[in-house]
């Protein structure tokens, strides 16, 4: 277990810093935080990459080129050691906000506001950050744009807000043991519901979730789903289409997953691997294999989950299907 709250400081300056960075100069920021064999996992088209220059050309620099006064508008923070290996990380989710100014991974610019959704682990040791898992919801900006890769999505589509109850900004240490009981009940969820998948239960009443979530839960998915509201509401706009358009679901485990006070969440490269047979996201099926890197994060409220944010590498999940849709959409809207 490390400082945490020298974790926090640390990833803290390295955001003031990268705040006034350029296309140009985000890379020597990133060098000066990183170690020399610095990995970052980046969601479709980014891939892995190795060193901050190649992070900062595959990332930072076409970013920073097409959106401009580009604000980090943070809704959770929050720092831990992770169970799966006992490394430390510290946490940030929310939305980058500016002005779309340039074209943007086959987007047109706008030249209006817009939101990025993210969320960013950072894996720490000695001062240093040594990994990332960089994740965003790069449909939910397409939506934004007009532009509408996937059939009418189950959830409502808005720019999601952060925790009900504004207190997600965990600056100052937390107790230990709320985290030890957030964690818990996030992996007694977890079970319950991987649990389904050995019996071949995909449609479960709505007692199960009830074990662990609040009825009145809200649920914040990837652009391409939605967001949910009610655990009613939630089975029939996305579990159940989620289970019952996929087969061979196999949880692969998770990268990172820890708590901290009455926050906790995780990411896995991938979490999932899975086959469609038809109906998700209002897709026919492929029978094709492919892989869910996915991030939850989870606010738990008493002795309950009340609200969890999820993305998920759609994307990637259906390049792996032979759709790359934003190749399809850089041809179709550029020409």
């Amino acid at each position: 277990m490390g400082d945490y709250q020298a974790h926090k400081a640390l990833i803290l300056e390295y955001y003031r810093e990268m705040a006034t960075a350029t296309a140009d100069t985000a890379g020597k920021v990133l060098a000066s935080y990183t170690i020399g064999d610095y990995h970052w996992y980046g969601v479709h088209p980014w891939g892995e990459q190795d060193g901050a220059a190649a992070v900062a050309e595959a990332f930072w620099k076409p970013f920073l080129s097409a959106w401009s006064a580009v604000q980090r508008r943070q809704d959770v923070f929050m720092a831990g050691t992770s169970e799966i290996d006992g490394t430390d990380w510290v946490v940030s989710m929310g939305h980058f906000m500016g002005l779309l100014d340039g074209d943007w991974l086959g987007i047109p610019a706008t030249r209006k506001i817009a939101f990025l959704r993210y969320a960013d682990f950072n894996c720490v040791k000695d001062g240093k950050i040594t990994r990332t898992g960089f994740f965003c919801d790069i449909i939910a900006v397409m939506h934004q744009v007009g532009i509408n890769p996937l059939p009418p999505q189950a959830g409502a589509s808005f720019v999601y807000p952060g925790p009900r109850t504004h207190d997600g900004m965990l600056y100052e240490p937390q107790e230990p043991a709320e985290g030890v009981k957030t964690l818990d009940l996030i992996n007694r969820m977890t079970k319950d519901l991987a649990n389904l998948n050995l019996i071949g239960d995909d449609c479960p009443p709505p007692d199960l979730l009830a074990k662990t979530w609040h009825d009145d839960m809200i649920w914040y998915g990837p652009a391409g789903i939605g967001a949910t509201y009610t655990i009613p509401r939630y089975q029939e706009q996305h579990q159940y289409p989620f289970r019952t358009g996929l087969e061979d679901k196999t949880f692969n485990g998770h990268l990172c997953r820890f708590a901290e006070g009455s926050y906790g969440g995780f990411f896995g490269w991938p979490n999932l691997t899975n086959t469609p047979k038809g109906g998700f996201l209002g897709l026919p099926g492929g029978g094709v294999p492919a892989d869910m890197r996915v991030v939850d994060i989870y606010r738990r409220e008493g002795e309950k989950l009340a609200e969890n944010w999820v993305l998920i590498d759609l994307p990637h999940w259906l390049k792996m299907q032979g759709l790359d849709i934003l190749e399809r959409t850089r041809r179709i809207v550029n020409g």
